[in-house]
């Protein structure tokens, strides 16, 4: 049993390794440069302000151009709080980070604090660095993706894995389809996650990657991709506690999705 479980492990291993090293590592300056831009303009409209944000209906603020949830002291929500990874990844490239971003929890326990320090020299400083460092950030976002293929093939079922790798290959053959696995992973996470479910369904890239139909590699994928994302957030919405009022997102959702299948 235990050499069994051993050479499972191996396997697993010798599979995910390669792509999650190659994961963006064809992508040129200029490249990064426009998925960075993309995902800013996802997140915050391509604003300055909007690097600071308290979404309506939600218990945290979402910062940077990827909005990395940060949580209050004393909640733990369902999601995965990325901020503190951001700021951890941040300093080992020796940034200098702003001093309100390496408190232990966000500072502000509440939208109303939130938005009566927005103006604050604090927060602006903290915006003027976000905005200063989208390269940065950008790197944190693609590092994030290298990561999850090998997780997600762990979580994943175990006569799910090959169909999900090979539709992972299959999206990531164009830089648009690149941009598509950093950009959605950042998004909706890997769908690894036992507290990230509605009803026993997940809305990660696992699940759009297992939702995919069958099509042929590039393009083709890159645009399958975009339709599963889009059903798989639509089924998460009608699953979500209707106190959430989820169906608002819905639209603003879609269009994000619809990115995925037009060229970087």
């Amino acid at each position: 049993m235990q050499a069994a479980c051993f050479v499972f492990a191996v396997m697993i291993l010798l599979v995910s390794s390669a792509p999650a090293k190659s994961v963006g590592s064809h992508l040129t300056a200029a490249q990064k440069n426009a998925i960075g831009r993309k995902i800013w303009q996802n997140e915050c409209a391509g604003s300055v302000t909007g690097l600071t944000t308290w979404n309506a209906g939600e218990e945290f603020p979402s910062l940077g151009i990827g909005h990395f949830i940060w949580y209050p002291e004393g909640f733990k929500g369902r999601f995965d709080e990325s901020w503190p990874s951001f700021v951890a990844f941040a300093r080992k490239q020796g940034a200098n980070v702003p001093a309100v971003a390496l408190e232990a929890h966000s500072p502000w326990r509440t939208k109303a604090q939130f938005q009566a320090d927005f103006k604050s020299s604090r927060m602006t400083a903290l915006r003027s660095w976000l905005a200063g460092n989208v390269g940065m950030q950008t790197e944190f976002i693609i590092s994030r993706s290298r990561a999850a293929l090998p997780k997600i093939l762990a979580a994943a079922p175990a006569s799910e894995r090959a169909r999900i790798e090979q539709n992972y290959h299959k999206v990531a053959a164009t830089s648009q389809g690149t941009y598509a696995l950093i950009d959605y992973v950042n998004f909706k996470g890997e769908g690894i996650q036992a507290t990230e479910k509605y009803k026993g369904q997940g809305w990660g890239l696992m699940q759009v990657l297992g939702g995919m139909k069958d099509v042929p590699s590039g393009a083709a994928a890159a645009t399958e991709f975009a339709a599963s994302a889009k059903r798989i957030l639509s089924r998460r919405i009608v699953n979500s506690p209707p106190e959430r009022g989820e169906k608002r997102w819905e639209e603003g959702w879609h269009n994000r999705c619809a990115s995925y299948a037009r060229p970087l």
